[in-house]
C-alpha cells in the first residue's frame, strides 16, 4: 500500500514525534508498504494516512479526507493532545471524529477519550532496539563515559527543555541532597527557548551536581543512558514517553512523575513514582536510590518485568494487525 505519515516535526529534528514517525515508517516498510513522511499533506494519493498529533495535523487530515474520501486515516495521539487539546480544541476533536482508528501509546490514554472514540482506539507500545555490544567503534566513547563517571552516581534526564517536561525539577531536587551524596544530574536535550537555554547554563554554573549537555545524537544519548545509574522523567504531560521504554530496555531504573502517561506504562504501584512538581519527594527518592541497594534493585526488577512490552516484534505485529483490521473492514 501507499502510506503517508504526517508529523509536525521537521526533517532532521530529534523530537519525539519525528523519532516515532521514523520508527513507524521503518516498520511499515518491513510490512511491504511504500511509506512517505511529510510535515503537511497536499494532494498526494495514499491508501492510508497516519497522522501524529490530532490538533497540529488537523489541516492535513481535513485535506486528505477531501482528496481521498475512501482512504483510511489513523490519528496517533500525543501527550498534549490527550491531556490538553482534546478537552477544549475543536480541531483536535474533529480529527478524532474523522479518524478510522486512533493510536495511543499506553492504556490509560483511552480513559481520556469519549466513548465513541474509545471504540476506535488501539494501544501500540513504542519499541526499542537493544543497544549493540561494545565494538572498536565505541571504545573511544566508552573511555569518555568512564572518565565522566569518576565514581559519581549518574542520573540522566532526557528530553527537550520545555515547560511541559518540567525540565529543571531534577536539578532543584539535587540541590537539597546531603553533602556526602555522589549524585550528578546529566541533562540531555535542546532548549526550546533562549530563556530555557540561559537557565540551563546558569544552573550548570551554580549547581555542582548538574550539567546540561545540550542536544546530542540519539546514539550518544542512549549510550549515556546505558551508563547511568538512574533515569528520571519529571514531566507534567506525556502521552507515553519513548525515554521510558528506552530506559527499561537499557536496564536503567526509573523515577517518574505520577502522571497518566507514565503510570500507564509503569503501573500505579510502581515504586519510583513521585507527585508532579514535588521537589522534596523527588530528592528523597534520589537519596534512597543512591543509598539503598535493595530499593534500586526493586526499581530495576520492576522495569525488567515490563521489557517484553517494548519488543520490536510486538510493535510490528500490532501495526500489521491494525492494518489488516482496517482493510478487512473496508472490503467487507
Amino acid at each position: 500500500m501507499r502510506i503517508g505519515i504526517i508529523t509536525p516535526a521537521p526533517p532532521n529534528s530529534r523530537s519525539g514525534n519525528r523519532i516515532t514517525a521514523l520508527r513507524w515508517a521503518k516498520i511499515l516498510r518491513r510490512l511491504g508498504n511504500r511509506v512517505s513522511i511529510l510535515q503537511e499533506y497536499h494532494v498526494e494519493r495514499y491508501d492510508l494516512l497516519v497522522a501524529l498529533h490530532a490538533r497540529r495535523s488537523h489541516p492535513s487530515i481535513i485535506n486528505f479526507r477531501s482528496e481521498n474520501p475512501q482512504a483510511q486515516i489513523i490519528v496517533a495521539l500525543t501527550g498534549t493532545d490527550l491531556y490538553r487539546d482534546l478537552r477544549r480544541n475543536q480541531a483536535a476533536q474533529k480529527s478524532l471524529k474523522i479518524a478510522n482508528r486512533i493510536v495511543v501509546l499506553q492504556p490509560k490514554a483511552i480513559e481520556e477519550l469519549r466513548p465513541a472514540w474509545r471504540a476506535k482506539a488501539r494501544v501500540i507500545y513504542q519499541s526499542v532496539e537493544a543497544l549493540p555490544g561494545p565494538t572498536s567503534k565505541t571504545k573511544a566513547n566508552k573511555a569518555y563515559l568512564n572518565e565522566r563517571s569518576n565514581g559519581s552516581f549518574d542520573v540522566c534526564v532526557i528530553g527537550h527543555l520545555r515547560a511541559v517536561k518540567d525540565p529543571f525539577r531534577v536539578a532543584l531536587a539535587a540541590r537539597s541532597l546531603p553533602y556526602s551524596s555522589r549524585v550528578r544530574i546529566l541533562q540531555m536535550g535542546s532548549a526550546m527557548t533562549d530563556a530555557m537555554a540561559a537557565r540551563a547554563r546558569k544552573e550548570t554554573r551554580a549547581n555542582p551536581r548538574y550539567e546540561w549537555l545540550g542536544e546530542l545524537p540519539r546514539s550518544e544519548v542512549r549510550r549515556i543512558l546505558a551508563k547511568s545509574r538512574l533515569s528520571v522523567i519529571p514531566s507534567r504531560i506525556e502521552g507515553g514517553a519513548n525515554v521510558v521504554s528506552e530506559a527499561i530496555i537499557a536496564s536503567v531504573p526509573i523515577l517518574a512523575s505520577r502522571i497518566d502517561g507514565n503510570v500507564g506504562i509503569l503501573g500505579a504501584d510502581y515504586p519510583g513514582l513521585f507527585e508532579v512538581g514535588d521537589t522534596q519527594q523527588l530528592a528523597r527518592l534520589l537519596a534512597r536510590a543512591e543509598s539503598d541497594r535493595e530499593y534500586l534493585a526493586e526499581l530495576r526488577d520492576s522495569c525488567k518485568k515490563l521489557a517484553p512490552l517494548f519488543d520490536p516484534t510486538r510493535e510490528e505485529k500490532a501495526w500489521a494487525d491494525l492494518i489488516s483490521e482496517l482493510f478487512l473492514i473496508e472490503s467487507a
